[in-house]
């Protein structure tokens, strides 16, 4: 089984003259999951965002550009080319050539978001981020792949506000990423790393019934040296952690969209109508009913 994946998924935004002066909005923020021996980038995205990787292009933005699956490589006027690999973040400087693209062997998942304003620039300013040091080793980081979900999820939804919200995020993703950077060789244990993918295989895949004895094949550790490494670094069974991230999911669905309890059932994949209720029920403690309706008063 190929894990993965949400599909390809993205959004970009309109900024109003109003949103310009909070001093950082937000233009684009997406996932892209690029399988081995697939075109690179996708089509879908605006003239002015895609690109051929060997022409490369110039953005009028920063973006970040987060790594969670796979290999590539990247140069651009201030960085030679350079092998890239999961637990990477690629910082993009606006007016600075550049290009990326993923191993046609490998693919890899990509995260990305592009902001602009003045706060970014006095950040860029005062050398918090450089051109010089454009690629950072930060791990692979559940932190990281949701906070960049919740950019999507609120991009998505665009509410009044949102184009704030979404600064707030970009400004815990680069406040995590430095943070990250200047700590992971404290963080780098193979054990942990290997525990931090198999959480982003599960959040990417918790619209699916995954195996995880095939999870733990996958990142070469016998099953029972998982489990055991999984409940010290998580305080869950792996199994169980799955459970809280399905639960967890149920609940931003009946809290934040009109889909009914049928259609989120179906959506996460659960066995039968029914057994979704009993096992919302035996977690949470209320019905998926009764959880919309708090959360709408």
């Amino acid at each position: 089984m190929r894990y993965n994946d949400f599909g390809i998924d993205f959004k970009y935004l309109l900024v109003s003259e109003r949103d310009k002066k909070f001093g950082l909005t937000v233009n684009t923020v997406g996932f892209q999951p690029i399988p081995p021996n697939s075109l690179y980038p996708s089509t879908d995205h605006p003239k002015n965002y895609y690109f051929r990787p060997d022409k490369g292009r110039v953005l009028s933005e920063y973006q970040i550009v987060y790594i969670s699956k796979g290999k590539g490589t990247y140069n651009s006027e201030t960085t030679k080319k350079t092998n890239i690999t999961k637990g990477q973040a690629i910082l993009l400087f606006p007016g600075q050539w550049h290009t990326y693209c993923p191993l046609k062997e490998t693919g890899w998942n990509e995260y990305y978001i592009g902001f602009e304003g003045k706060i970014i620039d006095t950040i860029a300013a005062n050398g918090f981020i450089s051109p010089d040091n454009e690629v950072l080793d930060v791990g692979v980081s559940e932190d990281l792949v949701n906070l960049f979900l919740t950019a999507i999820r609120v991009a998505k939804e665009d509410k009044g506000g949102s184009q704030q919200y979404l600064a707030g995020i970009v400004f815990n993703i680069l406040g995590t990423i430095l943070s990250l950077a200047q700590n992971v060789n404290f963080e780098s244990k193979e054990s942990a790393q290997k525990i931090e993918r198999a959480k982003i295989i599960m959040i990417e895949n918790v619209n699916k019934n995954i195996d995880i004895k095939e999870i733990a094949i996958n990142l070469g550790i016998s099953y029972s040296l998982f489990r055991r490494v999984f409940r010290e670094y998580t305080g869950y069974a792996p199994a169980q952690y799955y459970q809280e991230l399905k639960i967890r999911t149920a609940k931003e669905l009946l809290a934040e969209t009109n889909h009914s309890i049928k259609e989120i059932a179906y959506e996460l994949n659960f066995s039968s109508y029914e057994y979704f209720l009993s096992f919302f029920k035996k977690r949470v403690g209320i019905t998926p009913m009764e959880y919309r309706s708090m959360g709408r008063i």
